[in-house]
């Protein structure tokens, strides 16, 4: 007899939101957290019936009847649950398996219980060692640094990974746990991909260890945080994907945020883990933040399951203000408000906390800024909006990103104040996106039968050629795409200093697999033609790289340099300034000192950009370049 899986059950359920599908049966209103209407099994007057969109189910306290959605669809049509659960996968657009009972069903669900339980059990391994190693001193040392103790540690289960391996193989192996279950967990690899009797090395090595949880509190990964400073790793590395564990439906310490979301009607959108746990630990609660990878469209619909409203709260610097651009992307598409908190220069919520306190950051989020408000004050003080051309350029994006929002009342309220800002009447700016909202989507040049030269936008994406060959990679070989996705906090990091990094973020949040024409080609489709236009014109190199993980590694390597040498020189263009406070000056001294230092470990150059390994690359042109062309590469 044929059955549905659980995990096409799951996928159903992930995909339907039970408000847009009750209220497509009966009329609801919101009322506070929950929705309400008269009950469809009973006859009353006054309304008992309450959807809950937090927790995804209904409940009527006048005739008992609850559920989840396909109780609703069973119940509301009387379907039996086979039928209930196809008629909402054809609804939500989800293929669905059905498979006849066996063993080899079973055993995929068995294993995926083995990965809760070596997560689960891996936590508390890690944690005990944190608090009682003689070798994680350094581990304890480092969170007093940063002003967090053992209470901090306790709360959120944080733990250290040994950096003798060994240590940590021993235990697993005492708890019976196999090779192939600690690989398909993430925590551990085959030193050879294509050897299965290569042996295991630990992915985190000397790192603190920091529990992802699910949203019922299951620990379905690790992020570990660096504690000494090694040039081949990058600062923070998250587990892998896996069965448990999708990045983009993940959001750190959402388990935990979950009811205070619900009562301060918003969620708190943060860059960092520390950022998130240091808000929590100083009351804070209703903090999340995204998981190595850019915020993304399923995280925004897994957030309006528990409010309207989001402040994004990410860095000042123009990596952070282009991140918060993104994130209003997806999220106003879903019917939630955007509010921005405008965190000082050099600030982020952790650093803020702790210099000034809670009830100042609380003051900061009530402050926080409508979206486009902040968009253009940002714009305002980069000089963008100095000349017509600029202004006329803000416009035309502000109208793009306008065309996002669903509700009318509120478009017509930001249309407002975006057109005086721009010093433009509302009409014109009502005219634009009028037109964008009217405009066809436009296929690619080749494919309208135009040369690459009339479809060349004004002014490509300015992108450093050593930016340019990590999406080369990122597009062109998974290896590399995966390692560059493990290092995503480190490139966001850098750029501060470097051209274009938020184009290869946008890569890897896609992830689009290079194996596949198909998919690198929808990804690029989707790109804004000047992004297009600078990933052909910022490569000379073509073809797929024989080793791209050694090709990446490289890469990374060339890319600190060169961070490293922009911020020597614009430290040492600080100290040059006059007035300079004693403090200030102090501070310069030191991170000169640091700098310095990490310059001498990596070896100097004055520039890294002639030593990109275009030897590592295959002469075959990839189907993708052939079809978005070449046309800015002699340029």
């Amino acid at each position: 007899m044929a059955q549905i899986p659980k995990e096409s059950i799951e996928q159903v359920l992930s995909a339907t939101d039970i408000v847009d599908l009750i209220n497509s049966y009966v009329p609801l209103k919101r009322a506070g957290a929950q929705f309400r209407a008269n009950c469809p099994f009973h006859n009353e007057k006054s309304p008992s019936f309450y959807v809950n969109p937090a927790r995804q189910s209904f409940h009527c306290f006048g005739c008992g009847k609850g559920g989840d959605a396909i109780s609703f669809i069973r119940d509301y049509e009387n379907l039996p649950f086979m039928e209930a659960v196809r008629k909402l996968a054809d609804r939500s657009g989800v293929q669905i398996r059905e498979e006849e009972v066996d063993p080899e069903a079973d055993q995929r669900r068995k294993s995926k219980g083995r990965l809760l339980d070596i997560h689960r059990e891996a936590a508390d391994f890690f944690h005990q060692l944190l608090l009682t190693a003689p070798a994680a001193a350094h581990a304890r040392d480092y969170l007093k640094s940063r002003g967090f103790g053992r209470e901090m540690a306790a709360n959120w289960t944080v733990g250290w990974m040994p950096d003798n391996a060994r240590t940590f193989l021993d235990w697993a192996r005492s708890r019976k746990f196999t090779g192939r279950e600690l690989k398909d967990s993430g925590i551990c690899n085959l030193r050879d991909e294509t050897n299965p009797a290569s042996g295991l090395f630990v992915r985190f090595q000397d790192r603190l260890m920091f529990p992802i949880r699910n949203e019922i509190g299951d620990v379905i990964a690790f992020s570990g945080r660096q504690l000494r400073e090694n040039k081949n790793s990058g600062k923070y590395v998250n587990s892998p994907e896996t069965p448990i564990f999708l990045k983009s439906r993940v959001l750190f310490a959402l388990d935990r945020a979950k009811k205070p979301i619900l009562k301060e009607k918003a969620a708190l959108l943060c860059e960092g883990q520390l950022d998130v746990i240091s808000c929590h630990e100083l009351g804070i609660e209703h903090a999340i933040a995204p998981l190595g990878t850019a915020f993304t469209r399923e995280h925004a619909k897994l957030l309006r399951r528990y409010t309207s409203q989001v402040l994004i709260c990410y860095d000042a610097d123009p990596a952070g203000i282009a991140a918060t651009s993104r994130a209003f992307r997806e999220l106003v598409p879903e019917g939630l408000a955007v509010r921005v908190v405008c965190m000082p220069a050099g600030d982020d919520p952790d650093t803020y906390l702790k210099s000034r306190g809670a009830d100042a950051f609380r003051q900061l989020l009530a402050d926080a800024k409508e979206f486009f408000d902040f968009k253009l004050e940002a714009a305002r003080a980069n000089g963008s909006l100095d000349t017509a051309a600029g202004r006329a350029a803000a416009l035309t994006d502000c109208a793009e990103m306008l065309t996002l929002m669903g509700d009318f009342a509120a478009r017509e309220n930001q249309i407002n104040g975006v057109a005086t800002y721009l010093q433009t009447s509302a009409t014109v700016l009502r005219q634009e996106i009028a037109k964008l909202k009217a405009k066809p989507q436009r296929a690619p040049a080749n494919q309208r039968g135009e040369s690459p030269q009339t479809a060349a936008p004004a002014e490509p994406t300015a992108m450093h050629r050593i930016v340019a060959f990590l999406c080369h990679l990122a597009l062109s070989s998974a290896p590399a795409q995966h390692l560059l996705g493990e290092q995503f906090e480190t490139l966001h990091e850098a750029s501060r200093w470097l051209e274009g990094l938020p184009l290869l973020e946008a890569i890897l949040a896609a992830a689009p697999d290079p194996s596949s024409n198909a998919a690198v080609n929808a990804f690029l489709g989707g790109l804004a033609e000047c992004d297009r236009w600078a990933l052909n014109r910022g490569s000379a190199l073509e073809g797929a790289p024989d080793d791209g993980v050694q090709a990446a590694e490289h890469a990374l390597a060339l890319l600190s340099g060169t961070v490293l040498q922009r911020r020597d020189a614009a430290v040492k263009a600080a100290l040059k300034e006059p007035g300079i406070s004693a403090e200030r000056l102090n501070e310069l001294l030191e991170e000169v000192k640091e700098i310095s230092g990490l310059l001498r470990g990596i070896g100097q150059r004055s520039e890294f950009d002639d030593e990109l390994p275009a030897s590592t690359f295959k002469p075959k042109v990839p189907e993708w370049r052939k079809k978005w062309g070449d046309r800015g590469s002699k340029s």
